[in-house]
């Protein structure tokens, strides 16, 4: 589950859940299954449903489902094509009788941010940071779930006090970001600064050797960068003395292992991804647990979305429920998991536009950076 403005702000953001992009300025969310693209206008906005008498369920003569290209598109085309009878169905169940679904894969995330604003397509399988430059355009009604962990807090001593991290059955629309500490000396200084219930100062943090992703990582860089900002004074990572950049989080936590770094950024459950690894490839005789401290704790950092066109007439409050009623549901199905698994997903909660508001600061960051 793990773990570019315009064009790069919109991949930056994609963090951990969906990666990869390209270029493209068609306002047309990209190829369809057949291959042909997908640009008149959608063709729910001009069969929009209208009540009958007697309570008759509503027509729909095609319902447009785009998604981002995360990965290949015949495979994302391939493992969602049942998405197509699962949603008509889940949606007739809901007073709506869908003739035709079609699915197409953007060429771009942008390319599905714009048709989504043009009303081109639909329904939009999109990230937090795609959805947030297409806001005006877009209306967010889900957000994906990922398995929660068993600590949550902001307060970094809590996940000290309750180590090791564990993933729980409850499942959770965000992950944090964590600022690590290891087992060199100024790490363990800082950390026993910390599970002493004291505050970190910017010089604590400036005389640290620090590695960090790439500018456009949400858990290695951007969330770590507002945690900066909030409780030092508008520090940056780029203020810090000592940062080195890493090709990935492994390469960081080797770092970390081996007293090159005294702190790493990364996302929350990291660590149980690298257990393994502390004591065999990296040759520390203690566990992961017991040599790395928590020492900052970033807000949420919000799942994928599924969105909606605002241009669509066929877009109305009570569809629009429909809809979050019948993915939620979908999701649920053995068959549903599947389909949603192509992008990491486990299930989808009610959404709503300021759930991303972190997304929107992370964006200023992104255009302060490039500055």
């Amino acid at each position: 589950m793990k773990n570019k403005l315009m064009l790069f702000a919109a991949c930056a953001l994609s963090l951990g859940l969906i990666a990869g992009c390209g270029s493209n300025n068609n306002n047309n969310a990209g190829s369809s299954a057949s291959g042909s693209p997908s640009a008149s206008p959608s063709g729910s906005a001009a069969a929009s449903p209208s009540a009958s008498a007697g309570g008759a369920a509503q027509e729909i003569k095609e319902l447009k489902v785009s998604f981002v290209p995360s990965k290949d598109p015949d495979q994302i085309i391939t493992a969602t094509d049942p998405l197509k009878d699962l949603l008509k169905k889940q949606l007739a169940t809901e007073g709506y009788n869908v003739d035709k679904v079609t699915i197409d894969v953007g060429t771009t995330y942008e390319a599905v941010g714009e048709a989504l604003t043009a009303g081109t397509t639909d329904i939009g399988f999109i990230p937090g940071g795609t959805y947030v430059l297409y806001d005006d355009g877009a209306d967010v009604i889900l957000t994906a779930t990922r398995a929660g962990l068993s600590n949550d807090s902001d307060n970094p001593k809590d996940w000290n006090d309750n180590k090791p991290t564990q993933p729980t059955d409850q499942q959770a629309t965000y992950y944090r970001a964590l600022v690590i500490a290891g087992p060199s000396k100024k790490g363990q200084e800082l950390s026993a600064k910390v599970n002493n219930g004291e505050q970190l100062t910017w010089d604590d943090l400036n005389g640290a050797n620090w590695a960090v992703m790439s500018t456009s990582s949400s858990a290695g860089y951007i969330y770590p960068t507002l945690w900066l900002q909030k409780n030092f004074d508008n520090k940056t990572i780029p203020d810090l003395s000592h940062v080195v950049t890493s090709d990935s989080y492994g390469s960081s936590f080797a770092r970390l292992a081996n007293g090159q770094v005294d702190v790493v950024v990364a996302y929350a459950d990291a660590r149980r991804d690298y257990e393994k690894q502390w004591t065999s490839d990296w040759s520390r005789s203690k566990s992961i647990w017991d040599e790395t401290n928590v020492i900052g704790v970033t807000q949420g950092i919000y799942n994928d979305t599924i969105s909606v066109s605002k241009k669509d007439p066929l877009m109305t409050d009570e569809f629009k429920k429909a809809l979050q009623d019948a993915f939620i549901a979908i999701a649920q199905t053995d068959e549903g998991k599947k389909v949603i698994a192509v992008y990491s997903h486990e299930g989808y909660q009610p959404a709503k536009s300021s759930d991303y508001d972190g997304e929107r600061q992370a964006q200023e960051v992104i255009k302060n950076a490039k500055k």
